[in-house]
């Protein structure tokens, strides 16, 4: 299956920079009106045959251009929501709190899946509530599927389950709003990424040394 993980276009909150993570959440900018309207445009040549997004009211939007775009209705599941922040909801993200925010995200990621986010959940309860939807878009026999989450969780969980992206490569590349990283496989036998945010992910080991995954472009 191919897998196409989107972030959601831009909120209030994003440009204010606060972790902003409970349901339902704000709506989109102006600008983010824009961009999800850009979707259809920029996906165009992708043969997608389902669009999920999260119970957040920003992803909703975003995906309802591109679903009405392939005559799709948005599948609506609390398991692709972003990151509860717990304790740490509508701090601002470029703080010591906002730090250690993206610290448990990633170590989680790295397998610490028992941590717990101050006050939220751990990340076996995130990765497997994220699972859960991306088995149910394989188990629908789509051969493309577009998911519209949120930037901490995709990157977390692509840097949990693809065998060529690690926490380095991740931790190291924040998604844009309407971000795409492309992924093939299955839960099964696992994943690859093959873009991120429009750059190529090359296998382990198929370059210098570093991270698992290295972009193509170094600039992207």
């Amino acid at each position: 299956m191919r897998l196409l993980l989107v972030r959601h276009g831009q909120t209030p909150s994003n440009v204010d920079f606060l972790l902003d993570t409970a349901v339902p959440g704000p709506g989109l900018t102006e600008l983010g009106e824009r961009q999800a309207a850009a979707l259809p445009a920029a996906l165009a040549g992708e043969d997608i045959e389902a669009v999920y997004a999260s119970t957040l009211v920003r992803t909703r939007l975003t995906a309802a251009p591109l679903a009405a775009a392939r005559g799709l209705e948005v599948i609506v599941r609390d398991g692709i929501r972003e990151v509860s922040a717990g304790d740490l909801e509508m701090v601002p993200g470029d703080s010591g709190f906002g730090e250690l925010y993206m610290r448990t995200v990633f170590a989680w990621a790295g397998g610490d899946t028992g941590l717990r986010m101050p006050g939220g959940e751990n990340g076996a309860e995130a990765l497997a509530r994220y699972d859960a939807v991306v088995a149910e878009a394989a188990d629908s026999g789509a051969g493309t599927v577009a998911l519209v989450s949120h930037g901490a969780a995709i990157r977390m969980w692509t840097a949990a389950r693809a065998d060529n992206v690690d926490v380095p490569f991740a931790a190291a590349r924040p998604l844009g709003n309407t971000g795409v990283v492309v992924l093939e496989g299955s839960p099964s036998d696992g994943w690859k990424a093959l873009t991120w945010q429009g750059a190529a992910v090359v296998p382990a080991g198929a370059g210098e040394s570093g991270p698992a995954g290295q972009p193509v472009d170094a600039a992207g």
